[in-house]
């Protein structure tokens, strides 16, 4: 749980600031689950540039709460958190000073989303909360106020967990859990799970992720590993100490998500998937007679494929569709094995190439026309599809044919400029596997629409 906080102060000489207004969202990583926000009287006179900095004037402080009026809910709102802000080493600095004066010893973890965003959102032109946001697309108002100021810092916040691959927030949430001595029944665990479409995490007693999953429900999905009877879930049930997840909304970015973070993060049992799990290519070859051949073989990085697949049935299943789709011939792709016509041509389906009464360059026409359909490449476009709340979108962004990544984005608001849409996407390996889990995806899947530039 972390509480994302901003504080506005009189100004003045280091240590003898005094507190004008608090704003404190308690974050349970996914949305907002409490607030406290309130005017606070400092007893001391603001600064006059502070006054034409945030608006906020002695007058308006005379009637506010003291301090110590408000000090018991600001540690029940932040009672288990890891405290969060936009350079917290002032907002932490600032309420210990508070805390100690009333003798009590405030003492938390604490992220900072500057230190945070210089790491994840390397080369932005300033860190500054308002230039920061403005250049990520991040909508702000009441700026140099606390609540508003603090809310940026929650949707901030929101796109570096996100951004954060090898999960070292998640992990030293988990890590500060640990601390804590929580020890959670696994039906506890699924309980406080979503039944919604998202990646799953799942952590030993170090806080370290044992297994990665992805899934339409995670909830479900997370409560068959811990029903399951196969040696595998027998050791995660054994194992498990918490369980973290990021709803995506959109199964795309979920598949995407889940074999990046795999590969990055090695978790010990997604070990088949440490690797490629597409075994199986589909290549285009000249045969003999000058046809041309889509063939299914064992994925070799050394020819050029057109997809591939995790099984020899799963590629079959789709040359066959192919096949009959574009009326290619069976005999030639390899699906009939006979000295005379095809199925397909018995069924006037096949227009005669396995008989030669088809010319081999208006049969290739047919092959190549397929083969450009399933290529990215030089394309530029965005997949939009579902988001993770009935008022966002996800995009996934591809560039000449490069997979750069995706982002969530609020409805009718950033996706129209491409320059900004770069700037929030959270940038994602381009390998083999994430072009075919996006060919399958596209060409099994419905999706909202598909933006081309």
């Amino acid at each position: 749980m972390y509480a994302i906080l901003d504080i506005e102060t009189t100004g003045g000489q280091f240590n003898e600031e005094g507190i004008t207004e608090i704003a404190i969202y308690k974050f349970d990583g996914h949305e907002v689950i409490d607030q406290f926000i309130s005017l606070v009287n400092p007893e001391k006179p603001i600064q006059p540039f502070v006054v034409k900095l945030t608006g906020i004037n002695n007058a308006m402080l005379r009637s506010a709460p003291k301090f110590h009026e408000v000090a018991k809910r600001i540690v029940e709102i932040t009672k288990d958190c890891i405290l969060v802000a936009h350079n917290t080493s002032f907002d932490y600095r600032i309420l210990r000073t508070e805390f100690n004066r009333l003798g009590y010893d405030f003492v938390k973890p604490t992220l900072c989303t500057v230190e945070l965003s210089q790491k994840l959102i390397p080369g932005q032109v300033s860190y500054s909360l308002g230039k920061l946001v403005r250049a990520l697309g991040i909508p702000v108002t009441d700026r140099h106020r606390a609540s508003g100021d603090a809310m940026a810092t929650v949707k901030l916040f929101k796109m570096l967990l996100a951004k954060d691959t090898e999960k070292e927030i998640l992990i030293s949430l988990i890590k500060a859990e640990i601390k804590r001595g929580l020890s959670p029944k696994l039906l506890d665990l699924v309980e406080s799970l979503p039944s919604r479409t998202g990646i799953y995490y799942i952590h030993n007693e170090k806080g370290d992720m044992i297994y990665i999953g992805k899934s339409k429900n995670i909830k479900k999905r997370v409560n068959q590993h811990f029903t399951g009877t196969s040696r595998k879930a027998k050791k995660i049930q054994l194992e498990v100490f918490a369980v973290t997840y990021e709803e995506t909304g959109s199964e795309l970015i979920a598949l995407l998500k889940e074999s990046e973070e795999i590969k990055i993060n090695k978790p010990i049992y997604n070990r088949a998937q440490r690797k490629s799990i597409f075994q199986y290519a589909l290549y285009v070859e000249k045969d003999t007679q000058g046809y041309l051949a889509l063939q299914i073989q064992k994925a070799d990085g050394r020819k050029k494929e057109i997809t591939s697949f995790t099984s020899i049935q799963e590629g079959k299943n789709l040359l066959f569709k192919i096949t009959a789709e574009y009326h290619l011939c069976q005999k030639i792709n390899g699906l009939y094995d006979t000295k005379n016509g095809c199925f397909q041509h018995k069924i006037k389906e096949c227009n005669g190439a396995c008989l030669g009464k088809e010319l081999p360059e208006i049969y290739n026409q047919r092959v190549e026309e397929f083969v450009h359909k399933m290529k990215f490449q030089n394309e530029n476009m965005v997949v939009i599809d579902r988001g993770r709340t009935v008022d966002e979108r996800s995009a996934v962004l591809i560039e000449n044919g490069i997979y750069k990544g995706y982002c969530f984005f609020d409805l009718n608001y950033q996706i129209n400029n491409v320059e900004i849409l770069k700037n929030i996407i959270i940038t994602m390996q381009n390998n083999r596997d994430t072009r075919t889990i996006i060919q399958c995806y596209l060409r099994s899947n419905k999706v909202m629409k598909i933006v081309k530039f």
